[in-house]
């Protein structure tokens, strides 16, 4: 299912709001059958940025349509929505499955495995498209897989944008540690002064 945007974006939930962006390991971003090594990361950029065209791009080989990209993240996350904006000329793609939480994932086990959603695309080169997930089949995600077998008929797939909206599920471990200190604190850190007669300390 696709949502049209045909609303102002900034009182819906196609805000920045939801975006997924930040919680994107990209330097762990890959992609097979990329032309461009490491050009997958190019994608991944924050929602008001998705129609900025000046930078590079995500192309398959020639003669070769088909890309898979995987996507881990810094903490685990709910998905709600996947936007893809594909190139021009019959470039974009034209079908999404999607694979959760399996890594080292190749063109042989895309093609034989069950997908946890299938999604045939529009081409959506104004990025006002974007796929709703089967929610419930898509918490505690720590990484997805896109497979893009196919496009409009171009001799090469072309992606300028994946976008990803839901919620982190958990904080970072370095910031979830930091909250446990903080939550009990040093005594020696702090000064105490007792309240009169209160029996009871006071932590400045």
């Amino acid at each position: 299912m696709a949502c049209l945007h045909d609303h102002s974006c900034e009182d819906h939930d196609c805000s920045s709001d939801w975006s997924l962006y930040k919680n994107i390991d990209l330097p762990r971003v890959s992609a097979l059958n990329e032309a461009t090594p490491g050009s997958v990361k190019s994608v991944f950029k924050a929602w008001e940025h998705r129609l900025n065209s000046s930078g590079d791009h995500l192309e398959s080989n020639d003669g070769d349509p088909e890309l898979l990209v995987f996507i881990p993240f810094t903490s685990d996350v709910k998905i709600k929505s996947i936007s893809i904006i594909g190139g021009p000329d019959g470039t974009s793609p034209s079908k999404m499955r999607a694979f959760i939480n399996r890594e080292g994932i190749d063109f042989s086990d895309a093609q034989s495995m069950q997908a946890v959603q299938e999604w045939d695309l529009a081409e959506n080169l104004q990025g006002v498209l974007e796929y709703q997930t089967r929610y419930s089949k898509f918490q505690g995600v720590a990484n997805i897989t896109l497979h893009f077998p196919d496009n409009y008929g171009g001799d090469s797939t072309q992606i300028h944008y994946i976008g990803l909206k839901g919620e982190a599920t958990q904080l970072k471990r370095d910031v979830v540690a930091t909250i446990v200190y903080e939550i009990t604190p040093n005594p020696s850190d702090h000064k105490t002064r007792a309240e009169g007669g209160a029996g009871f300390s006071h932590v400045e």
